[in-house]
């Protein structure tokens, strides 16, 4: 009888084990991911339209199962990590591709080079700013509604779901640092510009609010100045970070952060979070050889002086050690960087990688 006992306390304890870890019925903790963002989470959105920012084509994908496919890494992005941590066990679709019911999983409406403003990365081409993407998910809930059969279905269902927002980093990369081709430096001073940023910003998360998204989760930018391709043109030994990228970085991030704030105070039926990368980077720099890194100030492919002039050519032979670079590639964390902020934005390690709580607590609520 006390065999019998232990055996059925060892089922439970199973039982409940697996339950923790997401294991039994292999269910997602939300019913769809939706995706905003640029290059760092671009999924393949930008294969097939008229610009220099694409990656699908080797050296990128060489460590992902299906090569390829337009991501800017050599395997996963940071919201791969996150799809992977929420339970699901097919990735977001690129709203490129993304047809039928395949939508009610999510769709991934990210394009390398956009940014909050229109103008932004214009110099490389075709991409699809924030506005873009909002006009594009607003497509994929007709066809939700279609799928489900009426807006109050629809509504519910999309409640439940969450929305990661990433994107700000190529409106100082690719504008207000680039003032050969845009004007806003001399237009606005850091301060202002990032006050102008969020207030766009926050246009298009309420477009997203109007269009059913309840549970939020806001990117913060990374240090832009420690960049592969910022160390190159800017840094006198190729290894110091910019101070006047970085600190203008982290104005905008201030901002996002109370903007997390007030959109938690004024819509009571929603939740924003706040994931604070920038802190999660520091840390990897700061403390490379904890997760072992050698190198965090070179890309693994790329030309010039720390391979940071440009991004990977087609068909180079990357670094062979690339678990080893914090960047792939001149503007890009590799695979393995992905992996570990992907992990901390789902469930903070740190008080300050989340505010006011990480995309794990949001997918409970």
């Amino acid at each position: 009888m006390e065999l019998y006992k232990k055996k059925i306390w060892c089922i439970c304890l199973s039982i409940f084990i697996m339950n923790l870890l997401g294991m039994v019925n292999g269910e997602p903790q939300v019913p769809c991911y939706f995706i905003f963002g640029d290059s760092l989470v671009d999924n393949g959105n930008n294969n097939n339209i008229a610009s220099l920012a694409r990656a699908n084509y080797l050296p990128y994908g060489i460590d992902f199962p299906a090569g390829p496919t337009g991501r800017f890494s050599n395997g996963k992005t940071t919201v791969d990590v996150i799809a992977e941590q929420l339970g699901f066990d097919e990735y977001p679709e690129p709203y490129a591709q993304a047809s039928g019911e395949s939508i009610l999983r999510g769709v991934n409406y990210a394009s390398a080079a956009a940014g909050i403003r229109q103008e932004t990365g214009q110099q490389l081409g075709g991409r699809i700013p924030f506005s873009g993407q909002i006009n594009n998910y607003q497509n994929t809930v007709s066809q939700v509604v279609q799928i489900l059969g009426d807006e109050d279905q629809a509504a519910s269902y999309l409640s439940r779901c969450i929305y990661s927002v990433g994107l700000g980093s190529n409106d100082y990369l690719n504008n207000y640092f680039m003032p050969m081709y845009y004007g806003t430096s001399r237009q606005y001073n850091p301060q202002q510009y990032a006050q102008v940023l969020i207030q766009e910003y926050s246009q298009n998360i309420r477009s997203l609010y109007n269009y059913g998204a309840r549970k939020f989760a806001l990117i913060g930018i990374g240090q832009i100045g420690c960049s592969p391709n910022e160390l190159a043109q800017r840094s006198p030994d190729g290894s110091t970070c910019d101070e006047q990228i970085n600190s203008a970085n982290r104005m905008f991030n201030d901002q996002l952060r109370d903007l997390v704030g007030k959109l938690n105070d004024e819509y009571t039926d929603a939740r924003f979070v706040y994931i604070n990368v920038y802190n999660m980077f520091q840390d990897l720099i700061d403390n490379p050889g904890a997760y072992g890194f050698r190198n965090t100030n070179a890309g693994c492919c790329g030309v010039g002086r720390n391979n940071g002039q440009i991004t990977c050519l087609p068909l180079q032979t990357p670094c062979p050690n690339r678990n080893e670079y914090l960047f792939w590639d001149a503007f890009h964390p590799g695979e393995k960087a992905n992996d570990i902020i992907g992990r901390r934005s789902y469930r903070a390690e740190s008080s300050s990688d989340a505010y006011p709580f990480d995309i794990e607590r949001l997918a409970q609520i």
